[in-house]
């Protein structure tokens, strides 16, 4: 799914909102989860996950055509980790979605 669906997912669903109605609410909702995870916030949306910091400790690398070592910063990258009831139902779809139609 993508931004432009979300938008018109919730622009269906809501007939009281127009268009740009759902997309600016989209646009908020996504903006305040960016600028709380920068300021290192937790965000935990009950039912669906959390998103948290991950912190990646400094480390030597290899440049692959070179051979050379390089020194690799220390990161902080976003993390996602659903929640019990998305799990489970991604799980009881799972085995519908693997099926292959017979040939």
């Amino acid at each position: 799914m993508t931004r432009s669906d979300l938008v018109e997912e919730l622009a269906a669903r809501f007939g009281q909102l127009t268009h740009r109605d759902a997309e600016f609410a989209v646009k908020t909702l996504l903006d305040a989860m960016s600028d709380a995870l920068v300021r290192g916030h937790r965000i935990e949306l009950r039912g669906f996950g959390t998103f948290s910091i991950n912190r990646r400790p400094p480390r030597m690398g290899r440049n692959p055509r070179s051979g050379e070592s390089v020194a690799i910063p220390e990161k902080r990258v976003p993390h996602f980790k659903p929640g019990k009831a998305l799990r489970e139902a991604v799980d009881a779809r799972t085995p519908a979605l693997l099926e292959l139609p017979a040939k």
